[in-house]
């Protein structure tokens, strides 16, 4: 199974939206909240090449982006491959 991760906050429903999507694949993420963690916030920017708005989801390191992204690249058939690798 891939890695996957997804940089959340707090009360976002994107981010509750693109995890809901996550956990019907059945695949297992980890989950950075940064709501208060400002650390943890300055590298979701950096690996999401200036990305700001959250979630920022990962697959194996390749950035997908944001809930709308994933949404359209599973509609494309594109994110069983990815996680299932």
């Amino acid at each position: 199974m891939a890695k996957v991760e997804i940089y959340t906050k707090a009360f976002c429903p994107f981010c509750t939206r693109a995890k809901a999507l996550l956990d019907e694949k059945g695949a297992e993420y980890v989950e950075y909240d940064i709501t208060m963690d400002q650390a943890k916030r300055a590298e979701m920017i950096d690996r999401a090449n200036g990305g700001m708005t959250v979630p920022q989801i990962f697959i194996d390191d390749r950035h997908i982006g944001g809930s709308d992204d994933l949404a359209a690249l599973d509609r494309k058939g594109g994110v069983d491959p990815l996680l299932n690798g």
